[in-house]
């Protein structure tokens, strides 16, 4: 799976959790940017992007992530399954 497959089953991810279609995913987005997207919901959002990819990822890993590039090369790094979707 190549990055933009990552990006695309992102921003599903977001739409579906969010309830907005509208949503559009960047290397720069960060949780300020996604009315809602607290840290509750980023716990769900973690857990739905490792059942996506087949990935795990580590706590320090999830704490060091500062915007959605750096959940993107996260999940590139373990190496993604294909997309269930």
């Amino acid at each position: 799976m190549d990055e933009r497959a990552v990006y695309a089953g992102l921003t599903q991810i977001f739409r579906d959790l969010f309830n907005d279609d509208t949503i559009v995913l960047s290397a720069e987005t960060s949780a300020a940017d996604i009315e809602g997207w607290d840290s509750f919901n980023n716990i769900t959002l973690m857990v739905a992007a490792e059942t996506e990819f087949g990935v795990k990822l580590r706590s320090d890993e999830i704490e060091n992530l500062s915007n959605i590039g750096d959940l993107v090369r996260a999940i590139e790094r373990q190496g993604v399954k294909t997309d269930s979707r």
